[in-house]
């Protein structure tokens, strides 16, 4: 049986917005099975410091640098058991965050797909796939409050968690 919590975070900007990754955040962190960030770290020691939590996927943003444009894909899909996940940053030509996340990975098949970019959490599903932003914990544009989020995984089964502060 599969029994997973999965962290989840984007559009950190640091140190653009922060200077750190708020403490809220790393201390719901600690002791996550897997951690996605869906897009603008801007700086690599964010990676660096996820990646000391646990395993951690990355994308690329619009405004990662080019040291992390070159280490980083634009997409990626991660399987964990029978759950599969797409993670984009969701930036780019024509419609919004969401639309670009549908367009990008509509057709795949998945159970989740993870996408920053609006910095607006956003967790609903559309044709039975889980579609989440978990919003951003250093910017708050356009919403009153932080966010990041936590994805559980029990066997099949996905559901998304929004944490606001």
């Amino acid at each position: 049986m599969i029994d997973l919590k999965i962290g989840v975070l984007s559009d950190t900007h640091i140190p653009q917005r922060a200077r750190e990754l708020p403490e809220p955040l790393v201390k719901d962190f600690s002791g996550v099975d897997m951690i996605l960030h869906a897009g603008d770290l801007v700086s690599e020691e964010v990676l660096q410091v996820l990646e000391a939590i646990a395993p951690c996927h990355a994308v690329r943003g619009n405004m990662d640098g080019p040291a992390l444009q070159k280490r980083l894909p634009e997409k990626k899909e991660i399987k964990v058991g029978k759950v599969r996940i797409g993670l984009l940053h969701g930036h780019g030509m024509g419609g919004n965050a969401l639309q670009k996340a549908q367009v990008e990975f509509g057709s795949r098949n998945l159970d989740v797909v993870v996408f920053g970019h609006s910095h607006h959490p956003y967790n609903e599903k559309h044709r039975g796939c889980l579609f989440f932003n978990p919003g951003s914990p250093t910017d708050k544009r356009w919403v009153p409050f932080f966010s990041y989020g936590f994805l559980h995984i029990d066997d099949e089964k996905v559901t998304g968690e929004i944490i606001k502060f």
